[in-house]
């Protein structure tokens, strides 16, 4: 699954790039590389990749900024590598829309293994129709576009999926951890805070009066999307 994928590796180490590209290339991935921000964009646009593993700290344009403008047209997945380690740094990766995060100094037998798990729930095929309707609302996962009383509103992909998650499960209470679980695959312990701040944005994106939904904080445990039946 997953041959032969082409994977832009954006880093200003030039040991980063010969190290990942042995062991990607020793899986059959086909490896692309830009060292600095602006180069990293320049070849997401003209290649098309598969999937990028975005250096956070970059000459010319940063990592932050590079995902920032990707984000705002392509949901390609996104591996950030760092040599930080802070939690807010890690927790900047998530907000940004970043599939997965990995600190230096790093494993490339690791980075392969989250490449594959990331590429994977990627390119899964959806069983079902991904668009949920309400009245007033309507979040289409299959487009990533989200309509508040028929108007179309900028959400961010990781946006998206956790009102989608939210609303496809209406009344159920889930905790920070379940939701990081289920949008970015792996359990993110101690970095919960993200999801409060993408659920913050979102609420104030579907808030309007006299709404028969609402996006709920349940204190102590987590979050639900509350229907209204009687409205």
């Amino acid at each position: 699954m997953n041959k032969g994928s082409l994977i832009l590796i954006c880093d200003d180490e030039p040991v980063v790039h010969e190290s990942l590209r042995i062991y990607l290339q020793a899986e059959q991935y086909s490896v692309s590389s830009a060292f600095n921000g602006r180069e990293a964009l320049h070849k997401w646009q003209a290649e098309n990749p598969d999937l990028i593993i975005l250096d956070l700290m970059m000459p010319e344009i940063n990592g932050t900024d590079v995902c920032k403008e990707i984000r705002r047209t392509s949901r390609v997945p996104i591996i950030m590598l760092t040599a930080k380690g802070e939690e807010i740094d890690r927790v900047l990766g998530l907000e940004l829309g970043a599939d997965d995060y990995i600190i230096k100094p790093f494993s490339p037998r690791e980075v392969v293994a989250r490449v594959k798990a990331v590429l994977r729930r990627a390119q899964t095929p959806q069983e079902t129709s991904n668009v949920l309707r309400f009245r007033g609302l309507e979040i289409n996962l299959d487009k990533y576009t989200v309509k508040v009383q028929d108007e179309n509103v900028a959400f961010t992909p990781k946006e998206v999926e956790i009102l989608y998650l939210l609303a496809s499960h209406p009344g159920q209470v889930m905790d920070r951890e379940q939701i990081l679980n289920r949008i970015w695959g792996y359990d993110y312990y101690g970095y919960s805070r993200t999801i409060d701040t993408h659920v913050k944005r979102i609420r104030q994106k579907i808030s309007v009066p006299d709404a028969p939904w609402a996006l709920l904080t349940v204190y102590g445990v987590g979050y639900k999307f509350e229907i209204d039946q009687n409205a």
